[in-house]
């Protein structure tokens, strides 16, 4: 399904890593425009987000809220499009799935990498990045290409950190959170600080010349307490339930400190938690059901409310 980088920046068959891998066209393959699309379009394009930057975007489906899938680290938007091999027949993506019922978007952070490994066509920037740069990044895409809200905000893993500063730092936009075996700030709280030191030297030695994304955590989290709490808005929390391990500590699985992270999470935003998903870390590649499911009662959740 992908392939093995960093201790949880990809999901790999033999190894976990921080998020999946997706299946975006290849680099170059998108125009570059920075004109607005009628809300209904489906695109796949680059889009100018200013500063000689520029971010790939596909958008399918229409309606309120617009749904914005936000990909772990390292992964492309077309993890959102994946489906198991093993699958019952007929069983559509995350994202197919979803766009028949409202608009959707995904996009390609700099640095992230499509499902057959190569490097998306996003502008790379200077690594490490932190998810408040991810926020200010996804919003700026939106604006860019006329894509508007209100938006039910979705992460996987690294992407589900970015989701929760997404909320917090553009709350008026921002009408409910869905989190897949997300990041956040408890997981510092919960590993061991061998474990939790080990993980950090992993992700920082994992730096390369290509710009592939590092995502910087402790900055990430110093600056998710310092922004304003999560506004009072449904969330829902997904989380695997089938063990998996970092590996960054021999004889010392991550994985319960991994659960209680995901538990003391979804008390702090008084969510929803799911925890019967029979999945491993990437949940909307290994159910691409169940996750459609959460994201599509959420946005008829928000639609109900006055």
């Amino acid at each position: 399904m992908a392939d093995s980088r960093i201790p949880l920046l990809r999901i790999g068959a033999a190894a976990i890593v921080l998020a999946l891998t997706g299946c975006t066209a290849m680099p170059g393959s998108e125009s570059s425009v920075a004109a607005s699309s009628p809300a209904s379009a489906a695109i796949s394009r680059l889009v100018d987000i200013g500063g000689g930057r520029s971010l790939s975007l596909t958008c399918r489906g229409a309606g309120s809220p617009t749904v914005l899938l936000v990909s772990g680290t390292r992964g492309a938007a077309d993890e959102w499009d994946t489906v198991p091999t093993d699958a019952p027949a007929g069983t559509a993506s995350v994202f197919d799935a979803v766009a028949q019922t409202t608009r959707v978007c995904a996009y390609n952070r700099p640095g992230t990498m499509d499902d057959a490994g190569r490097p998306t066509a996003s502008t790379p920037v200077t690594q490490p990045t932190t998810a408040l740069d991810g926020a200010h990044d996804l919003d700026a895409l939106m604006r860019a290409a006329g894509e508007s809200g209100p938006y039910v905000v979705v992460g996987l893993s690294l992407g589900g950190m970015i989701a929760q500063q997404f909320a917090r730092t553009y709350s008026g936009e921002v009408e409910g959170v869905v989190l897949f075996d997300s990041a956040s700030e408890y997981v510092m709280d919960t590993m061991s600080a061998e474990q939790w030191s080990s993980w950090m030297t992993v992700i920082a030695a994992s730096a390369d010349a290509a710009g592939s994304e590092v995502p910087d955590y402790p900055a990430s989290i110093r600056e998710l307490r310092a922004s304003p709490s999560m506004p009072p808005i449904p969330a829902t929390v997904v989380s695997s339930d089938q063990p998996w391990d970092l590996r960054v500590t021999p004889g010392a699985s991550t994985w319960p400190a991994w659960t209680e992270a995901q538990a003391e999470l979804a008390r702090s935003l008084g969510a929803t938690h799911i925890t019967d998903t029979h999945s491993g870390h990437g949940i909307p590649v290994e159910q691409p059901a169940l996750a459609a499911t959460a994201i599509v009662d959420m946005v008829d959740a928000v639609r109900a409310t006055p």
